[in-house]
């Protein structure tokens, strides 16, 4: 019984072309619908399980590029979202680097123990924006996320904003370094500003010649190359996007906060 639920879940995955993922357009389109109304009515599984599926798929980066939630899980990613449940993997995930700094971090006292920090659904939440756009269940309108970027009314994300804080007490540099694009810094300043952030070392975010020529995991991973080059111990980095986390010159931990609305190039 397992091995089916298995095979049948592989081969909706095989046959989705990333940015068009939508499960039960695919299963009728395949002729498979009554297949899979009998397999999952057995076993007790349904939509809201492959939603749930979807979502942590997209946290193990399995799934890739897609450029919009499939429309028939935009109300499971909505409420998880909104949901008391991210609220806590929030908290976990800061109680772990919490832990992660008392066991393993000793401070160097040379000024170059660091630490990176992203923006987006990291320090400032952007679900108010995509609440009014179906939790990514639309294609990203570049300008119309700007515009609201400019507004500096992103509110902060409580339990990054007690880790960030925490992090600076331990004598750490902190960077943030964000996808965002350099026209939008003094608006991103002033909403960090207005929402509880303060002490950081340098805001890094991304010229136009890099968001041209350059991945967004790309430009994340020479910038920090620059800080190594400078002498920096990069003890940990904070993202809600794998392109935070990944490329060469990274961090002793990475740590990854759940964000199954978009995914960043």
């Amino acid at each position: 019984m397992r091995r089916e639920v298995v095979l049948v879940f592989l081969s909706l995955s095989a046959g989705l072309v990333a940015g068009d993922w939508n499960l039960l357009s695919y299963i009728t389109s395949k002729g498979e619908e009554e297949s899979y109304n009998h397999r999952s009515g057995n076993m007790g599984y349904g939509l809201r399980n492959y939603c749930e599926a979807w979502r942590m798929n997209v946290e193990l980066n399995n799934i890739r590029g897609f450029e919009v939630v499939p429309g028939e899980c935009t109300g499971h990613i909505g409420y998880y979202m909104t949901s008391t449940q991210y609220e806590v993997d929030l908290h976990l995930a800061a109680d772990i680097v919490s832990l992660f700094l008392a066991d393993d971090f000793v401070l160097a006292g040379d000024g170059k123990d660091a630490w990176i920090f992203d923006v987006d659904d990291v320090l400032l939440s952007t679900v108010p924006y995509y609440k009014a756009h179906q939790f990514g269940g639309t294609k990203l309108d570049k300008k119309s996320l700007e515009a609201w970027m400019s507004e500096a009314s992103a509110p902060a994300i409580e339990q990054m904003r007690m880790l960030f804080h925490k992090i600076r007490r331990r004598g750490l540099k902190v960077f943030i370094l964000s996808s965002r694009a350099e026209h939008l810094r003094e608006a991103t300043v002033n909403n960090l500003i207005s929402v509880g952030y303060h002490g950081w070392t340098d805001l890094i975010l991304r010229s136009k010649e890099e968001e041209e020529n350059s991945s967004a995991e790309e430009y994340k991973a020479k910038e920090r190359s620059k800080l190594a080059h400078e002498g920096y111990r990069l003890w940990g980095i904070v993202g809600s996007q794998w392109s935070s986390l990944g490329g060469y010159t990274t961090a002793r931990r990475i740590f990854k906060l759940p964000n199954p609305m978009y995914y960043e190039y």
